[in-house]
């Protein structure tokens, strides 16, 4: 059996303190993950990232001691909740200049992250979604509601926000300081909507990109069943309504930019 790569994160800390190179920070909220975290840690490019943070939402098999036997560090959050792991692991994040995120389950492809934070390192994006449905995904990677739901979703941001977008993909990256600024309230899976949502509101510079799919390790939390498709879909639909009727206020100009403006060194 081929051994899987173990990530060292000792090297990473030194070569990232090379300061011609970005910060990346993956994060990766995980639930009941065991069999799939190892390979997506290991998938990931090292030659890109700086630190992997795993956050378990609760998991109640190996997944927290499979992560970090791969190498990640793994952090806790007790709150139940999608967007709750993944703005855990925005704060756990050690000095950033870009974060990315991606499930843990291996349906998403981490040997695509050179793309998704392509546009981010040329100095042309604020935020990068990575689109499973421009990628050519196959049809029993995501379920047929689904996909209708998706579909609903970014019609409706296009429409009452004038987003244009083909996804809601788990797989994007940011830049850390203009997505803190969004200042995103969802906890749940309204997560990536409301950042997509705000985003556009705000005037970020945002992008998308083809990313590849798969079907998952294990039984989806989400579309797994119908019942859990609808609920998420409700939360997605509220979400951006919400930000419809209640614009948040606006802001001075687009957020700074970190980077004055220069494209990093890959």
């Amino acid at each position: 059996m081929t051994r899987r790569k173990t990530w060292d994160h000792s090297r990473l800390s030194k070569e990232a303190a090379d300061s011609r190179r970005p910060r990346i920070s993956v994060v990766i909220p995980v639930l009941n993950e065991e069999d799939a975290i190892p390979k997506v840690i290991a998938d990931l490019p090292e030659h890109l990232v700086s630190e992997i943070v795993v956050v378990d939402n609760g998991s109640s098999d190996g997944t927290a001691g499979a992560a970090r036997r791969a190498g990640a560090r793994v952090v806790q959050e007790p709150a139940r909740g999608y967007g709750a792991a993944c703005y855990r692991g925005l704060r756990e994040a050690t000095d950033p200049d870009v974060v990315v995120f991606l499930d843990g389950d291996y349906s998403d492809y981490p040997d695509d992250l050179p793309q998704v934070v392509a546009p981010i390192l040329k100095g042309e994006s604020d935020l990068v979604i990575g689109s499973r449905l421009a990628g050519g995904v196959r049809q029993s990677a995501i379920p047929t509601h689904a996909r209708l739901g998706t579909r609903l979703a970014v019609l409706l941001l296009r429409v009452l926000l004038g987003g244009r977008y083909t996804d809601l993909g788990p797989f994007r990256a940011a830049r850390y300081d203009a997505l803190v600024g969004l200042d995103i309230r969802d906890r749940g899976y309204g997560w990536t909507t409301e950042m997509q949502a705000l985003a556009t509101v705000r005037g970020l510079r945002v992008s998308e990109v083809p990313v590849r799919y798969r079907k998952r390790i294990g039984r989806s939390k989400i579309s797994g069943t119908v019942l859990g498709t609808i609920g998420a879909g409700y939360k997605i639909l509220t979400t951006i309504l919400r930000v419809y009727l209640w614009p948040p206020p606006a802001r001075n100009g687009r957020p700074v930019d970190s980077t004055g403006g220069r494209k990093w060194r890959r």
